[in-house]
């Protein structure tokens, strides 16, 4: 898998999940649900934080 395809995947990854949790919350589903999806798109925004500064550092080597 290349760089470029791992940072697409990872924000894909937070678009997913954001959009998930925003179509939970305009349906008025389960407020545990909406919680658990923002505290996944949380961590799903670091790791693709870190996957992005990672190809940036390699790159740059």
């Amino acid at each position: 898998m290349s760089a470029n395809q791992l940072v697409l995947l990872a924000c894909v990854a937070v678009a997913a999940v954001l959009l998930f949790g925003l179509v939970n919350m305009m349906r008025g589903g389960s407020a545990n649900l909406s919680q658990k999806l923002m505290r996944l798109r949380v961590l799903l925004q670091f790791v693709a934080i870190v996957v992005i500064m990672g190809v940036v550092w390699w790159r740059s080597a």
